[in-house]
């Protein structure tokens, strides 16, 4: 029988006006990865920040038992001289520093009063080596795309000497190629006799990569799934999770109404802000109807993103041109509050870094993209204010205690709610959704598509940019696929396939 590494035993974390963690219990034995699942809120992350020490010894009960001792960490650096590295879902690296320096930050190498550089950089090729990356670690992180930025954070976290690494969310940013390229990287280090922790909620990468899955939900411990002893299907997993049986992942639509065309863009080219030779956006054309869902799907890289910004008020690119037609119009749009204006809105992929104010309340964030609405006379009404955030709360089924709560406080999926909550808002006739769904749970994402299909059938457009390819095809009328800056396909849903989408990116890079 296998060692126990790690026994979490009763934890209990309490904040203001809610119980995070009610006696949940987690036991890790060494040497295997263990997948911790549940739905957003459900207290997965707090139970990793009471275990790395973020949330310290006095602020939670119960006991962290690591490699037989019962430990009090007080920081995170009191978990990592342990050996336990957790690595978050938001990288934290520093763009305009070196692989090598982000590496070492706050584990520099050489005396106190000066760094050895050379040992730094040497240091860093080893590990970079060791999680399979050629790059060189005096190369800038910005240089370097997201897929291999997260096997630097791995490789950072190596360089820690970690004995229990934990993952959150490892994928939530990546493509398939380079999740696949992750996951196998794991369970290498499995092999090699390391312990892992992933929290995710790609069920598929969970199957293939844990030997154990624990479910968490509303803040308990719900069951330990063994999948060398039972057979774990993702059907059994979410039940655990939602605590019911979730039947079809994609809520149908009833009734649809498709009608004219609401938004046309034609000709589309952008060019990089500080590249201003390389183009982003190609030639691009594409239209979207009243009443329907238009999915954009794309590898990382496609340039779908960059698209959505630009036809947003230009909020991103240079040397912009194309034609941009409204209800039949061609509009210039200069700014994002001209977009506004004109009843188009955009919900970006980053939620945290864009889209929200985290330290401002649900009931700020929900009106900020429509401040006339709540003003008299340049003066904002509180009343009308919270009016308006409650109705939207009710709406979307937002959990809180109050719309006074910051967002930073909110579960990913509620998060996810509130953002759009402050775009319904601004009553746009098109919206673009980019990423929806990222980094949420199979229950909050049944939510948000049924809010999608509800704004359809009230004769919205919706363009919905999603790296999920069962999304696209679950929730789409029509497809288009991107691929290095330009649309490649264009499917409609009854004849889209995995494997069409795929063949349409591998055949327009044979081109390129």
């Amino acid at each position: 029988m296998a060692k126990v590494l790690l026994e979490m035993k009763n934890i209990t974390k309490t904040f203001p006006g809610v119980k995070a963690l009610d006696n949940v219990n987690l036991k890790v034995e060494e040497g295997e990865i263990h997948a911790l699942v549940g739905e957003n809120g459900a207290g997965k992350s707090t139970l990793m920040n009471v275990l790395s020490g973020i949330y310290p010894y006095g602020t939670y009960e119960g006991d962290i038992i690591y490699n037989g001792e019962v430990c009090k960490f007080n920081k995170i650096k009191d978990s990592e001289q342990k050996g336990i590295v957790i690595i978050h879902q938001e990288l934290a690296l520093v763009p305009y520093m070196s692989i090598g320096e982000n590496m070492f930050l706050g584990n520099e190498q050489g005396k106190k009063a000066a760094i050895d550089w050379d040992k730094t950089y040497a240091e860093a090729d080893k590990y970079l080596k060791m999680v399979g990356l050629s790059e060189s670690s005096r190369v800038l992180i910005k240089e370097i795309g997201t897929g291999k930025q997260q096997l630097v954070e791995i490789a950072k976290a190596l360089a820690k000497n970690a004995k229990l690494l934990i993952l959150d969310e490892p994928t939530s940013s990546l493509n398939e190629t380079d999740s696949k390229a992750l996951l196998d990287l794991m369970l290498e280090f499995k092999k090699q006799g390391m312990t892992m922790i992933i929290i995710s909620h790609k069920l598929n990468e969970v199957a293939y990569v844990s030997d154990k899955i624990t479910v968490v939900r509303d803040g308990s411990t719900i069951e330990t799934m063994d999948k060398h002893t039972t057979e774990i299907s993702e059907d059994r997993i979410i039940k655990g999770m939602v605590g019911r049986e979730l039947t079809d992942r994609f809520p149908k639509r009833h009734d649809v109404k498709i009608g004219d065309i609401n938004m046309e863009v034609k000709d589309w080219t952008v060019y990089h802000p500080l590249y201003p030779e390389r183009k982003v956006v190609d030639n691009v054309s594409f239209n979207v109807r009243k009443g329907e869902v238009v999915g954009i799907y794309g590898l990382m890289g496609a340039g779908r993103t960059e698209l959505a910004m630009s036809i947003f008020g230009q909020s991103y690119g240079a040397n912009i041109t194309g034609k941009l037609m409204l209800s039949g119009k061609e509009v210039h749009l200069k700014t994002p509050q001209e977009a506004i204006k004109n009843k188009l809105a955009y919900v970006t992929e980053d939620r945290k870094g864009n889209g929200l104010v985290l330290t401002n309340s649900i009931k700020i964030n929900t009106s900020l993209a429509n401040l006339d609405s709540i003003s008299n006379h340049k003066v904002i009404d509180k009343d009308k204010e919270y009016q308006v955030a409650e109705e939207y709360r009710g709406k979307l089924k937002t959990k809180c205690p109050t719309v006074e709560q910051n967002v930073g406080n909110l579960s990913g999926g509620n998060q996810q709610k509130v953002l759009l909550a402050k775009w319904m808002f601004t009553d746009p006739d098109v919206l673009i959704l980019d990423e929806p769904t990222r980094g949420i749970d199979v229950g909050a994402k049944y939510e948000i598509y049924c809010i999608i299909n509800d704004l359809v059938a009230a004769g919205k457009s919706v363009v919905m940019i999603s790296s999920e390819l069962p999304e696209v095809l679950g929730m789409s009328d029509r497809i288009y696929i991107m691929n290095a800056a330009k649309i490649v396909g264009e499917l409609d849903a009854e004849e889209a396939t995995q494997e069409l989408i795929m063949s349409s990116i591998l055949k327009s890079g044979e081109g390129a």
